[in-house]
């Protein structure tokens, strides 16, 4: 893995993190966290989209929108696991 890669990684897991926990109230991960969030998410949606069968393209979009999707997910089963 190269530098670069990395940095892209941590972009897309930045943005998709941000957003997913603008999206789901009431988590609060923190900068750190929703970059973490982004990342697992980017697996999650990655695994969910090519179960699916669906493909969002190679580009950064498409890995912004897997990731927040993904990380949306992540972020609901958090919250359900917290109240119960």
């Amino acid at each position: 893995m190269t530098l670069e890669s990395l940095i892209v990684w941590i972009i897309v897991g930045a943005v998709a993190g941000i957003l997913a926990d603008a999206v789901v109230r009431g988590i609060g991960v923190g900068l750190v966290g929703a970059i973490l969030i982004g990342i697992v998410g980017a697996f999650i949606g990655g695994w969910l989209f090519s179960a699916l069968g669906i493909s969002l393209g190679a580009g950064i979009i498409g890995s912004i929108i897997t990731a927040f999707v993904g990380a949306v997910i992540l972020l609901l089963i958090v919250r359900a696991l917290r109240r119960a």
